[in-house]
């Protein structure tokens, strides 16, 4: 199905922006590899033609692939030719892909130039040394075995069908995949750590290539006006300074003032490779029971969102549906939400930060055996890319690696020193933010407590945190298995209210019995969430869930978008002051 249309054209990495890219996405040969054979069967020969064509970067499951195939794909193989311009050949030239799920190999005229492991964090390799002039041809090869207990696969279902909280599954490519042309000595990447207080950035870069002579330069600015410049000598790859800023413009819910920020490599006055950045100045940090925001107790109105389309499964089909997702969820008064069991792409982030929304980055554990040490082994390294790609975006403001660590279906624990040393590389990946290390359960060292509770009777949910309100007992789902340490605490999963009034089979799935009208749903809705907005001990909530996602319709809008209710009433509902906000 041949398409005459680039799908998803804008620049992939926003925070990161160099001018010469090209975008990869559209027609790409595609085949289906069940047995894991085409390797010896020479299907990364450039003379070999796959046997379909699919639609990049959408996956086979989805309809906008043009292949639309739900059943398991142990692996599968796309191939395109692509060529670039005479005036990169004095640089050289970057591969990089959004995600690919699962493990990727990559050749370029049939070299060998890299491949990863992890199906959510993104990837690049320098394939300079593989190009030729003219057209060039890349293959790619992706195996994808959800069902192994090696792999984090989140939402993705583990049986034939989609089931409960498990839906349709993402194998290969489901991001962009680009080009980039750098010169011989690059920014590889950088960092910004805000620092209001002290009206400032400490920024450090890394730098690949030779930095003899070099300096790095950084100019912020606002709203066109100069807020300040930075220079530095650079004396290793990796290069550090502070930027002081003329005016301090706080990055904040509902007024996500931004800066922009220009860096260059400078070589005796010249500049050699330059990118354009933004970032915004914004302090997190925990006191007592609340979570403080450039220092204000902010109570953090959530909502889960899976980050599921209909037509794309795991792809929005465009920029503008990343961006409605966040306008919906604002409309019905959440001020932010827990990107759940997925790490979503980072231009979902940028409207992020652009619309003062507040996210939690998760990854996507379900699916993965962390009984054992193994599983630290297919975990961290995909973790780790993920919090570095995504550590400058100041609508990020906390990380929650693991959700829902259940015991296996064989009896078997996690092993507490998986979660135990995860928390603690990410601690010392950013120190800026609070870590939680597993949703819900079991805790073994977090920053903050949450709990799940799907409690449909108003009354008990009630009662249930009435106690800690008045200094009392807090409430533990599961006492035998982790204890609470008196840090901030939230109920990070509750609701789940089943509603699909115009839904005839038995397929759907929600928590607990289905409300009987739409007056009783609102009733609930309304007396679950102010359970939580009016005790002085609760720093936040997350309600399950924003959209429906195929079978499971406890969604506020339906699985296209479409509102349930009268959006304002659940505004309404969910802005109430609550009683620890400032």
């Amino acid at each position: 199905m041949p398409t005459n249309k680039l799908p998803r054209p804008e620049y992939p990495r926003p925070q990161f922006i160099r001018e010469q890219w090209i975008n990869l996405n559209g027609d790409w040969q595609f085949e289906m590899d069940h047995g894991c054979s085409g390797k010896a069967r020479g299907l990364q020969k450039d003379d070999v033609t796959l046997n379909q064509s699919i639609v990049v970067p959408f996956c086979p499951e989805s309809s906008l692939s043009g292949i639309g195939n739900t059943d398991f794909m142990n692996a599968v193989w796309y191939k395109r030719s692509f060529a670039t311009p005479e005036a990169w050949s004095n640089g050289r030239t970057l591969l990089h892909f959004g995600a690919v799920d699962y493990k990727a190999e990559v050749w370029i005229n049939e070299k060998l130039v890299g491949s990863h492991r992890g199906g959510y964090s993104s990837f690049s390799f320098d394939i300079t040394h593989a190009l030729k002039h003219g057209d060039n041809t890349i293959t790619v090869y992706a195996e994808d075995h959800i069902r192994s207990g090696l792999q984090p696969r989140g939402k993705q279902s583990g049986e034939y069908h989609s089931h409960g909280c498990d839906y349709t599954r993402t194998t290969g490519i489901w991001q962009t995949v680009w080009l980039e042309y750098v010169p011989q000595t690059y920014i590889s990447s950088f960092r910004i750590t805000p620092d209001p207080e002290n009206a400032c950035i400490h920024l450090e870069a890394k730098i690949n290539g030779a930095v003899k002579g070099l300096q790095l330069t950084c100019d912020a600015s606002f709203e066109d006006k100069s807020m300040g410049s930075a220079s530095v000598n650079i004396g290793s790859s990796l290069a550090k300074l502070t930027l002081s800023l003329t005016d301090v413009h706080l990055w904040q819910v509902g007024s996500p003032n931004l800066y922009d920020l220009n860096l260059s490599l400078v070589c005796d006055g010249s500049i050699i490779d330059s990118a354009i950045s933004y970032f915004g100045l914004r302090s997190i940090h925990l006191d007592g029971m609340a979570v403080r925001i450039n220092g204000k107790s902010v109570f953090q109105r959530l909502v889960l969102d899976q980050g599921f389309y209909p037509e794309g499964i795991y792809t929005a089909p465009s920029d503008d549906d990343l961006k409605r997702d966040i306008e919906i969820s604002i409309g019905l008064g959440f001020n932010g939400a827990r990107l759940h069991e997925k790490m979503f792409e980072p231009r979902f982030l940028y409207w992020a930060d652009k619309l003062g929304y507040l996210v939690w980055g998760e990854h996507a554990n379900w699916g993965l055996d962390i009984s054992t040490p193994q599983g630290l082994l297919r975990f961290l390294p995909e973790w780790i890319e993920g919090v570095e790609r995504d550590f400058n975006h100041p609508s990020l403001i906390g990380w929650c690696p693991f959700n829902e660590t259940w015991d296996s279906g064989n009896g078997a624990r996690q092993d507490n020193e998986v979660l135990r040393i995860v928390y603690e590389t990410t601690k010392a990946l950013d120190p800026t933010r609070p870590v939680i290390d597993t949703s819900g359960n079991f805790h073994v060292v977090t920053d903050i407590y949450d709990v799940h509770d799907y409690d449909q009777n108003v009354d008990t949910f009630r009662a249930r945190y009435a106690p800690m309100a008045e200094d009392g007992e807090v409430y533990n789902t599961y006492p035998d298995r982790q204890t609470y340490g008196g840090q901030p605490y939230f109920v990070s999963e509750y609701g789940g209210i089943w509603w699909n009034p115009s839904q005839l089979d038995q397929k759907s799935w929600g928590y607990g019995d289905r409300p009987q009208s739409e007056e009783e749903f609102i009733a609930r809705y309304a007396g679950l969430t102010t359970t939580l907005l009016d005790n002085p001990k609760m720093f936040g909530f997350c309600y399950t869930q924003l959209y429906d996602v195929e079978q499971e319709v406890n969604g506020l809008y339906t699985y296209d978008r479409t509102a349930k209710f009268d959006p304002k009433i659940i505004r309404a509902i969910n802005t109430k002051k609550a009683a620890i906000e400032d």
